[in-house]
């Protein structure tokens, strides 16, 4: 354009150099100028108010399950073991056969006990019957009275021997009896310890031992409580606002190995009666439904337990909750859409969200997504998100106990 300009200025003399001259450095000085590059937008994020729910705080420990019912099967009469009656493993009822030992010699034993009970019951006749013949006969004084003294001392030996005979054929009748092992409770069995033609021992010392049966529903989990977490509970329940798990039974949420949250609930059932003086813990336990028998002796599990009374709490996502050396913060945006980072104070986590016990207000928009496009001071471009939906926490009961 300028060129064009020059040349037509060169081709037109009325024009006078002077102001030539000075219109092309008007348009030189055009031509020169760069142009501003333009602003970045603003990044994209997407923001949402915390979410406002009756909470609940929930203490976690690592426990063990452990059987409610656990009895080692032994053997009380020695003898030749005849039968096992059944499978390694297998859930069995009480009063199931488990094992039958030979009862031959206990039978036999039984038979004679009888024959000497009825040999003592007809001694027992004939000793009242010749003790009334000499109570007729000291009335004419036909005998003398240390004749019917004697006769009923006869009498007393008879009944006497009664009893222990009866008490040998109970014994006997015991004895076959348990010639049958048999369940004592509901539960699992373990696995046969003695095979078909081994001797086992029935003494009170050296029993045999046969196999073992736990209980599996329900089942505890047994968990130790550090000594702060007991004081804290304890001043709670002064102040009325939790109740105590030695008389309450306050709820526990049970977590298994491999599962990311709690998959079974259960209830506070037992406090020892002391802390434990090497690791200052106190012993405690949880009884928990297991009515599909998934769940053994011996398994670990994370134990949730109830550490508040209910209040209202605001939750974020637990995501939206970034590290800051050695606080905790949250982005969130202003008013003019600039954001701030804001040092917060964390709760536990409540069904996938975090409760945020301070440094948030119901109205903020907090950054739940993109966090890493946004810079403190930056604007942003917020979305705003719909808050995700909690779901219904365990109800605490009522508070009235003493920890």
């Amino acid at each position: 354009m300028l060129s064009r300009f020059c040349d037509a200025a060169s081709s037109r003399p009325r024009y006078s150099l002077r102001a030539a001259s000075l219109l092309a450095l008007v348009l030189l000085a055009g031509c020169g100028k760069k142009e501003e590059a333009a602003a970045p937008p603003a990044p994209p994020v997407t923001v949402a108010n915390p979410t406002k729910k009756l909470t609940t705080d929930w203490d976690e420990f690592t426990g063990r399950f452990d059987a409610v019912e656990q009895v080692q099967i032994r053997a009380r009469v020695t003898g030749f073991v005849t039968k096992v009656a059944f499978t390694d493993g297998a859930t069995v009822k009480t009063g199931d056969l488990l094992y039958e030992i030979d009862p031959r010699q206990y039978q036999a034993a039984a038979e004679t006990a009888q024959g000497a009970l009825d040999d003592a019951k007809a001694k027992v006749v004939l000793a009242q019957r010749e003790l009334e013949r000499a109570t007729t006969l000291i009335k004419t004084q036909a005998i003398s009275e240390n004749i019917v003294d004697q006769r009923s001392q006869a009498l007393a030996a008879a009944e006497a021997a009664t009893l222990q005979a009866e008490g040998s054929l109970k014994q006997a009748k015991l004895n076959v009896e348990y010639t049958k092992v048999v369940a004592p409770i509901d539960g699992r069995v373990s696995r046969h310890l003695v095979t078909v033609g081994n001797l086992v021992q029935g003494s009170e010392s050296g029993a045999t031992l046969l196999t073992s049966i736990v209980s599996l529903n329900p089942i505890y989990v047994y968990f130790d409580t550090d000594e702060a977490t007991y004081v804290r509970n304890s001043k709670l329940w002064f102040e009325g606002k939790r109740p105590s798990s030695r008389d309450t039974p306050n709820p526990v949420q049970i977590t298994l190995v491999g599962e990311t949250k709690p998959s079974r609930e259960g209830k506070m059932d037992f406090l020892d009666n002391r802390l434990d003086a090497g690791t200052g813990t106190l012993r405690s336990r949880a009884v928990v439904d297991n009515h599909d028998l998934s769940i053994l002796p011996g398994q670990f599990a994370r134990i949730r337990v109830i550490a508040s009374a209910a209040y209202d709490a605001l939750l974020i996502p637990d995501a939206a909750v970034a590290n800051d050396q050695s606080r905790k913060i949250v982005m969130v945006v202003k008013p003019d859409d600039t954001v701030e980072a804001r040092p917060v104070t964390l709760g536990p986590l409540d069904d996938g969200l975090r409760v945020i016990k301070e440094g948030l207000k119901p109205d903020d928009r907090v950054i739940v997504d993109g966090l890493q496009r946004a810079r403190v001071g930056a604007k942003v471009a917020p979305k705003m998100a719909a808050a995700p939906a909690p779901a219904a926490g365990a109800k605490p009961p009522a508070a009235g106990a003493k920890q």
